[in-house]
């Protein structure tokens, strides 16, 4: 199996990460009603060993969500401390009156819900772009350095290359800020993407 992409379909990769992105800025404009914006700031091949000089330093809270489908791999929602505690508020709103009773359970639950409701958001564009189901499992909260989850979750591929799809998340009303990155199996993704029949513009 290749895996060398078409160059015809690097275009593609590209069309891939804004949808992908489109769908979680949907979601997160209907919880909130605000205007989402998201943006991505990076796709490109890289070392695993190379992904940590890519990354903001900082601790993040979020999630690692599974696929179980075709193309595989793992997705991962990342929020600062501060926001993460701004989608606790949100996600919270309707069912505590005072904050300061908000348990590290709740807490927890309402940053997973978040985190997961942002990666279906992901996950079906692709589904709609690849013209397939991809079904994920239940979500893992994460909470730790940038570079170690974000490491940690691309090695989990067994892959020395990773395809990195780094895109950043807005609710400029809220401040709520997110990261968001894709970590397909990369044969898998590739053997997708070169099977994907694109029209000439």
């Amino acid at each position: 199996m290749t895996m060398m992409v078409d160059i015809r379909k690097l275009s593609f990769i590209n069309e891939m990460a804004k949808v992908g992105t489109n769908g979680v800025a949907d979601n997160m404009s209907k919880l909130t009603g605000e205007d989402a914006q998201m943006e991505v700031t990076k796709t490109n091949f890289i070392d695993v060993e190379d992904i940590e000089s890519q990354l903001d330093s900082g601790k993040r809270v979020g999630v690692r969500v599974r696929l179980l489908d075709p193309p595989h791999g793992h997705i991962l929602i990342l929020f600062p401390e501060a926001s993460a505690k701004k989608i606790t508020a949100i996600m919270l709103r309707d069912v505590v009156d005072d904050m300061g009773d908000v348990s590290g359970k709740m807490a927890r639950s309402a940053v997973e819900e978040m985190g997961n409701m942002m990666a279906s958001g992901f996950i079906d564009g692709w589904a709609d772009v690849l013209g397939r189901a991809i079904d994920i499992a239940a979500p893992q909260l994460v909470y730790a350095p940038t570079e170690d989850i974000v490491t940690r979750t691309a090695s989990l591929g067994g892959d020395d290359l990773a395809l990195f799809f780094d895109s950043d998340l807005s609710v400029p009303s809220y401040q709520i800020e997110a990261e968001i990155y894709a970590f397909p199996d990369l044969e898998e993704f590739v053997e997708m993407v070169n099977g994907i029949d694109v029209q000439p513009a």
